[in-house]
């Protein structure tokens, strides 16, 4: 395996990597909430216009979340994206042509109800029709978005992240949104995100006082390949982003790793009398990264 071929720092584009550990939602009818809800530093924070709102008041939420991308705004150091209403509908239609309006455009879309790969190279194909240069992050929340999970992580260059939506799939599978009724579909999707080389967050944990289950379902899904976790309140994203983020055992074994490898002229190295083959590079890479980044952060 040469320097250029997959799993090489020189085959990654580490520039483009960021932590995605925790998500906040913001309900586009309420954006009193959203200073609040970037002062908290998460990840990524995302303005609300589809499951948060009811029909009659879509129009207002869009027209106040367009409202507020005027001009350059300071967002510290949170992804900033819109949740729009499914592209098979008016709203959702009406949604990114405001949104590509916009003087000063969120980072990205994140978009729900999705099918097929079809609607993704759709709405790339507009944005790119806008001139945007938005990002994308695609909900896989039904069973069609299931089946074709491989597809639609693959069908845009813009998507950074795929988001599991576990309650909607529950509901789609006709299976309780507990963790064994719907790890077929978690590990899916894993496979679909990792073919792609994207992130996969999961779906939020919705028991506010059930700290214990957070933290156990979190570290689950960490252990299946997923790499963050949404929140549905600020206190959960202590626990969230530190199960999500490399330890420090974690990012000592990696600096080892890649340092052995590099300094080898073969593609198979002893690391902690365990050996390792070239493409645990893409994994060691990442964590220095991601590593990285955080440090910069915290600083």
């Amino acid at each position: 395996m040469t320097d250029d071929m997959p799993g090489t720092k020189h085959a990654m584009n580490l520039d483009a990597i960021r932590p995605r550990r925790s998500f906040l939602f913001v309900p586009g009818s309420d954006l009193n909430k959203f200073p609040k809800a970037v002062a908290t530093g998460a990840d990524i924070v995302c303005i609300d216009l589809e499951d948060a709102i009811s029909p009659a008041h879509k129009a207002g939420a869009r027209d106040a979340t367009v409202g507020m991308f005027v001009a350059d705004l300071d967002f510290g150091r949170s992804e900033i994206l819109v949740r729009i209403n499914s592209l098979r509908t008016a709203d959702g239609l009406a949604d990114i042509l405001a949104i590509t309006k916009t003087w000063s455009p969120p980072t990205g879309l994140m978009v729900p109800k999705v099918k097929s790969p079809d609607e993704i190279r759709l709405l790339d194909d507009l944005l790119d029709g806008a001139g945007s240069a938005m990002r994308l992050q695609v909900i896989i929340e039904t069973n069609e978005a299931l089946e074709a999970a491989h597809e639609i992580a693959k069908a845009s260059n813009r998507i950074d992240a795929l988001l599991f939506g576990g309650v909607d799939m529950a509901a789609d599978l006709r299976v309780e949104p507990s963790w064994e009724a719907l790890l077929y579909a978690r590990l899916r999707c894993v496979h679909a995100a990792a073919g792609a080389g994207v992130d996969l967050i999961d779906v939020p944990y919705l028991d506010l006082n059930d700290m214990d289950g957070l933290a156990e379902e979190a570290k689950r899904a960490a252990a299946i390949g997923m790499t963050g976790k949404g929140a549905i309140h600020p206190k959960q994203l202590p626990i969230i982003e530190k199960t999500f983020s490399p330890s420090e055992d974690q990012i000592a074994y990696a600096r080892r790793a890649t340092a052995a490898f590099e300094q080898a002229d073969t593609g198979l190295v002893v690391v902690d009398n365990k050996l390792l083959e070239k493409p645990v590079l893409r994994s060691m890479y990442r964590v220095l990264a991601i590593a990285e980044v955080l440090e910069d952060r915290y600083q």
